[in-house]
């Protein structure tokens, strides 16, 4: 019963942030040029602890939960299919850390900046929206995969 439990949390904090990141990728990063240069800083301050806690922390405890299936998963999850989960959630968080942290650290020291926001929006689909995306797919196929198995105590 804990494995079950384990994967539900999993699934349901990857499909959360996969939400949450998609609104903030596609909804928010483009429109950060139309925010006035003046205003841009103060934006940015204001955002920033709400993503670290609306987006950030959910998808930290996501990948804590993906983790945990090495251990605690039901049987009809192959290991190597956790392993894939998390080596795509590895790529997302070295992303972060290496490439839109700076991206963001320079934009709230310095402000507006419309070629560092383009580049952000890039690397950020390439580096964390497409492996998070693919990552979710392998989560909806290991559901699809515990609902076809038959019951067992896990």
């Amino acid at each position: 019963m804990k494995s079950r439990w384990v994967f539900i949390i999993a699934f349901a904090l990857v499909f959360y942030g996969t939400g949450a990141a998609f609104v903030e990728s596609f909804v928010n990063y483009p429109s950060w040029p139309l925010v006035g240069a003046g205003e841009f800083i103060p934006f940015h301050r204001f955002i920033g602890p709400r993503v670290l806690i609306f987006l950030v922390a959910p998808m930290l405890l996501g990948t804590v939960f993906t983790i945990l299936l090495l251990w605690f998963r039901p049987a009809a999850i192959p290991v190597k299919t956790v392993w894939l989960a998390i080596f795509l959630q590895a790529i997302v968080w070295a992303s972060t850390a290496l490439i839109q942290v700076p991206i963001q650290i320079e934009l709230s020291a310095n402000g507006l900046s419309v070629p560092l926001i383009e580049r952000l929006i890039e690397t950020n689909l390439w580096f964390r929206r497409i492996p998070y995306a693919v990552c979710a797919g392998v989560f909806l196929w290991m559901i699809a995969s515990v609902m076809k198995a038959p019951h067992q105590a896990s």
